[in-house]
């Protein structure tokens, strides 16, 4: 159960690639997204809560098999960031570009509130949503960028 914990938390040991672990886990998330866009809305939103549980839990798991909090391996946790950013995004590569620059931004910048989750939040509950909070900031943003036509 433990490989099978760590290699979902790793994103397919994408987080033991060299350099910026985060980075490659925040890529996994484009092809996960061209999966689950092809469902209608109510699976589409399941699948994402799916996702969410599933990081929520094995990014706890993966912290205590490791023994460290938040380890830099566990890259799930950008993945549902990602495709959180994600949500009803244009499927073009301006856009694809956008979101992963404005989300590795606020995943490693950690304005409030993504900072404040990750330093009031334990377990893997706090290493997946700030990520989310990124996410959805990343969503924000890109929204605005579409209502002003930069996208």
């Amino acid at each position: 159960m433990d490989k099978i914990a760590l290699a979902l938390a790793t994103c397919m040991y994408a987080g033991y690639l060299p350099k910026f672990p985060g980075t490659w886990g925040t890529l996994t998330a484009i092809p996960i997204h061209f999966l689950i866009i092809m469902l209608a809305a109510p699976y589409y939103y399941g699948a994402l809560g799916a996702i969410l549980l599933l990081a929520i839990i094995t990014a706890g798991m993966a912290e205590k098999i490791i023994d460290s909090q938040d380890p830099g391996v566990v890259v799930i946790d950008e993945l549902i960031g990602m495709l959180v950013a994600l949500i009803g995004a244009p499927l073009t590569i301006p856009t694809f570009l956008t979101a992963f620059c404005l989300f590795r931004f606020f995943d490693i910048l950690k304005p409030f509130p993504v900072g404040w989750l990750d330093k009031h939040l334990h377990g893997g509950t706090g290493i997946v949503l700030d990520d989310v909070a990124a996410g959805l900031m990343t969503l924000g943003c890109l929204n605005v960028c579409y209502s002003f036509g930069w996208l």
